[in-house]
């Protein structure tokens, strides 16, 4: 199948990376559906000539239901991206149970969702690939960041488990792990990227073409894997 038939759900695509994601998964062919709670996804939707479907994808149900609707569409799901919105900052000690359950919600349980709900139509036409957006932070925690750092170090452990599983059923999951970006590098000031070995931060358009690629025909032996976009800034091994 060529990129010119495929299908994709671009979840949580209003802005950022999310909506970078849908425009570049468009400008390569795909039929792309795209998910937000608010009418910038209607825009998008317009903009780019795919379908726009208006929800909150932290409640139970929502992205099951944007997943059959996808399929129901075009009769298959090529893609899932699972993008993320801002979860509850503060101290570990400031945060409340309900703080940290939400960021679960929004970097944990949408990946989990969005997985389980696609499989039964990815497993039945040959195959499929999931790419979520974390950060490159996980591994290097950062204190700005806790319910994402906490979140989102969960949600690798559980796509590394999850993409083991489905593999042989033809199915690819990976994660994109951005670091720092913005809509546009040039109008950040060199002070503040003086620690990122590129000496600039990432554009959203840029972590959206390694989405692209991953969810490509060209990364078709990729599957469990985390992909740094950073420029070099994170320094583990």
């Amino acid at each position: 199948m060529t990129e010119e038939n495929k299908t994709a759900l671009v979840i949580a695509a209003s802005s950022g990376i999310g909506a970078a994601t849908a425009r570049e998964l468009a400008a390569r062919g795909h039929r792309v559906m795209v998910m937000a709670r608010g009418e910038a996804v209607d825009d998008l939707a317009r903009e780019i000539g795919g379908l726009a479907v208006r929800g909150d994808y932290t409640a139970p149900g929502t992205i099951e239901s944007a997943v059959e609707r996808a399929a129901g569409e075009w009769g298959r799901l090529d893609v899932v991206v699972n993008s993320a919105g801002h979860g509850p900052k503060g101290t570990l000690e400031e945060l409340t149970d309900e703080q940290l359950a939400l960021g679960f919600q929004l970097y944990f349980y949408n990946v989990v969702r969005s997985c389980r709900a696609a499989l039964p139509v990815m497993r039945s036409q040959g195959g499929g690939a999931i790419v979520n957006v974390s950060s490159a932070a996980p591994t290097e925690p950062s204190p700005r960041f806790p319910t994402s750092m906490v979140a989102r170090a969960a949600m690798t452990t559980w796509v590394k488990l999850w993409s083991a599983e489905v593999a042989a059923d033809g199915i690819r999951v990976n994660n994109v792990l951005p670091g720092y970006t913005v809509a546009d590098p040039a109008a950040v000031p060199d002070e503040w990227v003086a620690n990122i070995p590129m000496r600039r931060p990432a554009a959203f358009a840029e972590v959206a073409r390694t989405v692209g690629f991953l969810a490509s025909e060209h990364a078709t032996y990729i599957t469990g894997q985390n992909v740094r976009v950073d420029g070099g800034a994170t320094r583990s091994v």
